[in-house]
């Protein structure tokens, strides 16, 4: 196999099929076996206003494959890592790496099973769901870039590129200041995943909420030194302690308009609560910013105020409501 996807959920799916309808071979790894039944009997499919397309993927459990594994995407939730890392330590071909294209800052763990020099760094802003086994609903484009973590050019990230070319891919040598970009948007819709309403809707009736929150993950990545990176439809430095409050309202109309032409209104983070009832993966992405806060002395009781709401949500000890930003507000 060219390629090994491990995770095969929103972003490994989305992933997969694309490399599969550009002549690669792919394999799709997953832990759910009804997906995996759905794949090997219907192909991949992904679903799109105008109709489903079909791409035909190998697909297969964990327990099926034994290696050697060459180039691996991996895709599982946060919460997952660990777990997967260590399945595809044994199994890594020598040569052999894994490319993180997750959300959060995975790498360090990945690191620890595989090895630093044989992990790459991704950032990925698509959006898209699972709604059925073997179908992945694409919520648009969005930005996707690949670097190694000292940020040095090489062959096999300008390999993935070029593979990756139909989904936008490119190369970065700043991949930790678009993970720490993403993490500052996430914060947003984090918040957002605590009512049922679209997230333009939230962002934008809630904003000095929103700024705040932001605020908070980019004092900790300014303490760590590093440069933020634009995507998509956000910018970060206009929700840097020295933008002006015009500056950062504009960004935030510019970035509300552009979530209101996205088919999909909603969080992933809010589907996993309201929908597939199974825990987010966000306290996992927050764990290291929150360390790094502590660390530096840096105070975040918004987004620590959030995870807490969220957990209790998720739980089932509160329910979903616009309630909790507006609480949040008044704190």
């Amino acid at each position: 196999m060219n390629y090994t996807v491990v995770g095969g959920g929103a972003i490994g799916g989305t992933i997969a099929f694309h490399l599969a309808r550009g002549g690669h071979r792919v394999r799709l790894v997953d832990a759910d076996a009804a997906h995996v039944a759905a794949v090997r009997e219907r192909g991949l499919v992904l679903r799109r206003a105008g109709g489903d397309e079909r791409a035909e993927v190998d697909a297969a459990t964990l327990e099926e494959v034994s290696g050697p594994l060459t180039k691996v995407l991996l895709c599982v939730k946060a919460q997952a890592t660990a777990t997967a890392a260590a399945w595809i330590a044994p199994r890594l071909a020598p040569g052999g790496y894994v490319v993180s294209v997750q959300n959060g800052l995975n790498e360090p763990l990945i690191a620890e099973h595989v090895g630093r020099e044989r992990v790459i760094g991704a950032f990925v802003n698509l959006f898209a769901d699972v709604v059925e086994p073997g179908v992945i609903r694409d919520g648009g484009p969005g930005a996707f870039v690949i670097g190694e973590l000292d940020g040095s050019a090489s062959p096999r990230v300008d390999h993935l590129v070029a593979d990756l070319a139909p989904l936008g891919a490119k190369a970065t040598g700043n991949v930790l200041g678009h993970l720490w970009s993403k993490l500052g948007f996430g914060a947003m819709l984090t918040a957002t995943a605590l009512a049922d309403a679209p997230m333009a809707d939230l962002i934008d009736r809630h904003r000095p909420l929103m700024h705040a929150l932001v605020a908070e993950v980019f004092a900790v990545a300014g303490r760590l030194g590093l440069r933020l990176e634009p995507f998509d439809a956000f910018e970060p430095a206009a929700y840097l302690p020295e933008a002006p409050e015009r500056v950062r309202e504009e960004a935030t109309d510019r970035l509300t308009a552009w979530l209101r032409t996205q088919p999909k209104d909603r969080s992933g983070i809010w589907r996993d609560i309201a929908v597939r009832h199974r825990p987010v993966e966000v306290h996992d992405h927050y764990r290291a910013v929150l360390a790094e806060a502590e660390a530096g002395q840096v105070d975040t009781p918004l987004l620590r105020g959030v995870l807490a709401r969220l957990a209790d949500v998720e739980a089932g000890r509160a329910p979903m409501g616009e309630e909790h930003l507006a609480a949040l507000e008044d704190a």
